[in-house]
């Protein structure tokens, strides 16, 4: 509605919004630039308070034109969940968790995927590709599905089978493939220059940012329009990270908070952290991982198109990047469920040790307010049967 162009994150050279786009010239992300000033005219928090509670309330700030209508399942505000016993574990004063599982294919990739399918229909695209490490496969099938357009994804081997098998489910071709994802990404990238289909990997295109950035504009507007001290999000490709931080700049702007940030925390699994080991040595870009692995499947990514921008946002923000192992990992997700009845996915999972080591390191204060984002819906993922088996003609209830 007030886009005025895009624009490439690392050099700044503009470009024509009225057309679709992968990466600029010098193989970057694109950003999606508004006219902030026509939009502060139309926005107010009034005005958000009286609009639907889901993903589309910011249209002024959102880049499908006035008019179109979005390709939806449902894109409902997520709740902030506090965990009582799981922060009293620390000493913490609370601790509150962003539950993103509760969206469309039980996952914030939802809200990305929305809106670059919004978009890609709006232009008129008839076929989309993407690698993934399971959610993001899943929710772009079910967009697909939804706007009556082909889907084809690519899996490496170790993505969950649910996931493989839930991507099938809508529709999509649905390849697993011997390599990680950014391998798989290759295969994706060749298909798209030969015309055979649009390529959504993440950052590749401009508007699965614009679609994860509402995470920001949610959280912002839930809290009452004060952010919190510190975020810690679960870091694989980053979009939802650079997209928040990409919503609070541009929330200032409309004057609906002020100049506070929150410190963002980039989490990793240790067994794939080139964000991690970049932050950590001071550099501007991230190598690449080799033999990467963790039961974090989402967050396993080698590779990060966007990493400069993520290290950015980190920095910027006073935040840090903390790698996590996986026995914290199991730990986080047994204790959560456990003691809160919150079931986190792995990536949550992350997210919790990584904020129980940032306690005690000093590196978070126990009375300072955390927003932890857990991605998916745990139910997604492979749990440990921890059931016993009885007869039942040999037990009696005295006996459990």
């Amino acid at each position: 509605m007030f886009v005025t162009h895009l624009e490439c994150s690392l050099t700044g050279e503009r470009y024509d919004a009225d057309r679709p786009h992968n990466l600029s010239r010098v193989g970057k992300p694109l950003l999606v630039r508004y006219d902030l000033a026509a939009a502060k005219r139309r926005l107010d928090k009034a005005v958000l308070a009286s609009r639907q509670p889901d993903m589309w309330k910011c249209r002024e700030i959102l880049p499908l034109p006035r008019g179109v209508e979005p390709v939806s399942l449902g894109e409902v505000a997520t709740p902030l969940v506090v965990l009582p016993r799981t922060a009293a574990r620390e000493g913490a004063r609370e601790l509150i968790v962003k539950d993103e599982g509760r969206l469309p294919t039980g996952s914030f990739k939802a809200r990305g995927i929305a809106m670059a399918v919004s978009m890609a229909r709006h232009f008129g695209t008839e076929r989309i590709a993407m690698p993934t490490n399971g959610n993001a496969g899943a929710a772009l099938a079910a967009y697909a599905a939804a706007a009556a357009m082909k889907a084809t994804v690519i899996c490496p081997a170790e993505t969950p089978d649910i996931n493989v098998r839930e991507t099938a489910a809508y529709g999509a071709d649905v390849y697993v493939a011997d390599g990680q994802i950014d391998e798989c990404g290759r295969l994706v990238g060749e298909g798209a220059a030969e015309g055979r289909w649009f390529d959504c990997s993440t950052l590749k295109e401009p508007y699965r940012i614009e679609g994860k950035k509402t995470m920001g504009l949610e959280l912002a507007e839930q809290l009452g329009w004060k952010l919190p001290d510190v975020i810690f999000y679960p870091t694989g490709g980053g979009t939802g990270l650079i997209g928040m931080w990409k919503a609070f700049g541009e929330l200032e702007e409309l004057g609906l908070i002020g100049s506070e940030r929150p410190r963002m925390i980039a989490v990793q699994a240790a067994g794939c952290a080139p964000i991690v080991r970049a932050f950590e040595a001071g550099e501007e870009f991230a190598d690449r991982w080799e033999g990467a692995a963790t039961m974090a499947t989402g967050i396993r990514v080698p590779k990060a198109v966007g990493d400069f921008l993520i290290l950015r946002a980190v920095r910027e923000s006073g935040g840090s990047a903390i790698a996590v192992d996986e026995a914290a990992i199991a730990a986080a997700v047994e204790d959560a469920a456990r003691d809160d009845g919150f079931l986190l996915c792995p990536e949550g999972g992350a997210v919790l040790a990584a904020w129980r080591k940032a306690i005690a390191s000093g590196l978070v204060r126990r009375e300072e307010r955390a927003v932890l984002f857990n991605c998916a819906n745990g139910n997604k993922y492979p749990l440990p049967d921890r059931s016993r088996r009885i007869r039942l003609a040999e037990v009696k209830a005295g006996d459990l």
